[in-house]
């Protein structure tokens, strides 16, 4: 019997039973070698699979993401097949494709070295040359809880058993890849072969499903790719991340801490970072108010009872702290802005003449991370977010987005985020508010990006319960992207707090209410600010933007007037007056990342000049002071 089978427009008739990969064949043979896995009717799927009826089919290869994610998720498989092979006393947990690669979980008595690596990697790289095939099996939970019982992994066990349970399945997949199986719901690349480009970059502990009461694992990370070539791209940009990362380069260059007295996750901004967080924030404050916003402060606590109306208590308990009595009373650290501001709108009643009404704050909030998750200022414990909330009218609400976009957009290139891709995220299951009004929403903010005429992307039902919402994502300077603004519409708060306004008919209305956070949180925007610039900032943004550096004691009073004159003029200046070889002083002031530095000896002394060195350009040569404060101030401007 014959069934109808197309592919990029062409049709043939094949038997019915005839594999995907054998129909392939049929089509094209040089396709067929090129092919990871197959899609249809938007389902991702294995070459193996037979085709029992008239069916049109699409191929996966490397070259596209899910083509990717395949990769790494069979190399997770042949990492794990590895590890059984070198060290059969690990218990196998989980192993997903993840963003940046892939990781795989074990349980195993004496923990992994990182010498340990390169021997993994060495029998990974023999299973990929023994070409051994994936190979799907649907099992019943029966069979498959007896199958991995008598291969002693209790922990596919408890996966298996949790499943049925929660969801109700009767059957599950596992796939051999020559002698080692894993429960998986796949796909898989056709054979071990098609892992070529591989390599293990680390070794860390996890909690089996990240809970600290449950047993401590250890968590193998790697990365694959469909080419050496890409491979090595990659290495070569982590080697660069980790030389940028933000970390070793905040306490280099002595801008923060985190102080183990102080309990983790609470950033310590020492006097350099500071001073750039304040240049941040100065100029964050000026640009609102230049855009009709007004600046407000709220509290860092509040009684639980708000937290209770606002629902934060019901689905955002556990990122809260717990409560502090205060006379009887609970109270609890703040997690978001957003109530405070409601409660400052609600204090009289609001006209539509007076809307759209848009407050922003500097506001710091404080939610409860694990530990385990915290990573310098990217996942901290307190932080500032740079809030603001509009309260509009429905008609008002397609120009406060589009305002929205053009202000997100200027604030991020002006600190050097040139690049970045735009979402429009749409209604998930489970949303508040009717479908009608998200269909209002939903189509106000395309229209918004339309108009504003920047590419996005829709991102389907990636928005939170309480609204759609435009998320923002910033490229840096090695093509990483960081989560940057987001500009969120609400349905839920302004009914739970039955926010309202006085329409033209004289009648109640409901408020239209967007959230937005244009930078994020400064914990986090600095974190990507100095991964981004390597920690060489802008001159605007430089904490100390010249170091003068006479060369010996006698040049130190007219280095001193050189500072004084550059002070007056606002520009942040050092005198590096150490009896230190004037080499030694470069390399100094190159290591701290100082825009400028000003090299005084006896001709310069003489002539009434400054030599200058900027450092990218090196030597510039001898100029005068009011041509260097020329420079200066063009660079400053156009924030460069």
């Amino acid at each position: 019997m014959g069934i109808k089978v197309v592919f990029r427009e062409a049709e043939k008739e094949l038997d019915s039973g005839v594999s995907i990969i054998e129909a392939l064949k049929a089509f094209d043979k040089k396709e067929a070698k090129k092919a990871l896995g197959a899609r249809i009717n938007g389902k991702i799927i294995d070459l193996s699979t037979v085709l029992t009826e008239d069916t049109g089919f699409d191929i996966i290869t490397g070259e596209t993401p899910e083509g990717l994610e395949m990769i790494r998720h069979s190399t997770a498989h042949v990492m794990a097949a590895a590890v059984k092979r070198l060290f059969p006393d690990a218990k196998v947990t989980i192993g997903p494709a993840i963003e940046s690669g892939f990781y795989y979980d074990f349980d195993r008595k004496e923990p992994f070295k990182p010498e340990d690596l390169p021997k993994i990697e060495k029998e990974m790289q023999k299973i990929s040359n023994e070409n051994l095939p994936f190979e799907v099996k649907t099992l019943t939970v029966a069979e498959a809880v007896e199958f991995f019982k008598a291969a002693g992994e209790n922990y596919k066990v408890e996966i298996i058993e949790d499943l049925a349970a929660e969801t109700g399945t009767t059957e599950v997949t596992i796939y051999k890849c020559g002698d080692f199986t894993d429960l998986c719901r796949g796909p898989h690349v056709p054979s071990t072969s098609k892992i070529k480009a591989f390599k293990l970059l680390d070794v860390a502990g996890a909690y089996w499903r990240g809970d600290e009461t449950k047993p401590m694992l250890q968590r193998i990370y790697g990365t694959a790719f469909d080419s050496k070539e890409e491979l090595d791209i990659y290495l070569k940009n982590l080697e660069e991340a980790k030389k940028r990362d933000h970390r070793r380069l905040g306490k280099e260059l002595d801008l923060f801490s985190f102080q183990e007295d102080g309990g983790p996750g609470l950033a310590y901004w020492h006097p350099n970072g500071a001073l750039i967080r304040h240049l941040i924030e100065t100029f964050w404050k000026n640009e609102h108010i230049k855009r009709g916003y007004s600046l407000v402060y709220t509290p860092h606590i509040a009684r639980a009872h708000l937290w209770e109306t606002s629902g934060h208590l019901n689905f955002y308990k556990e990122n809260m702290y717990s409560p502090i009595d205060i006379e009887g009373q609970e109270y609890i650290l703040k997690p978001m802005n957003c109530p405070f501001h409601i409660l400052m709108y609600k204090t009289k009643l609001r006209s539509y003449r007076d809307l759209p009404l848009r407050w922003a704050e500097l506001g710091t909030v404080y939610r409860y991370e694990r530990s385990g998750v915290l990573h310098g200022l990217l996942r901290v414990r307190g932080f500032t977010q740079d809030d603001a909330h509009i309260f509009c009218t429905p008609e008002q609400l397609k120009e406060e987005m589009i305002n929205c976009v053009r202000f997100a957009r200027y604030l991020n290139e002006s600190f050097g985020f040139k690049d970045y891709d735009i979402f429009l995220a749409t209604r998930p299951e489970g949303h508040a508010g009717t479908s009608e009004e998200w269909d209002v929403a939903e189509n106000t903010l395309r229209e918004a990006l339309v108009q504003e005429g920047v590419p996005f992307t829709v991102d389907e039902g990636g928005a939170v319960f309480y609204g759609p919402k435009i998320d923002i994502k910033l490229k840096d300077a090695l093509g990483r992207h960081w989560q940057g603004p987001t500009i969120q519409f609400d349905f839920n708060l302004p009914r739970r707090f039955d926010v309202n306004y006085i329409g033209q008919d004289g009648q109640e209305h409901k408020c239209f209410m967007v959230h937005r956070a244009l930078l994020g949180s400064m914990e986090r925007f600095m974190g990507c600010l100095i991964e981004h610039f390597g920690g060489a900032f802008p001159l605007w943004l430089s904490p100390v933007q010249i170091a003068i550096l006479p060369i010996s004691d006698r040049h130190q009073e007219y280095a001193q007037k050189i500072a004084d004159q550059l002070r007056e003029k606002d520009f942040r200046v050092t005198v590096d007056d150490r009896r230190e070889k004037i080499g030694f002083k470069i390399r100094e002031a190159q290591v701290q990342k100082t825009p400028y530095m000003l090299v005084i000896g006896d001709e310069e002394v003489a002539a009434a000049k400054i030599a200058v060195r900027e450092r990218k350009e090196g030597d510039l040569g001898a100029m005068d002071i009011y041509r260097f404060i020329d420079i200066l101030k063009e660079r400053i401007e156009k924030k460069i």
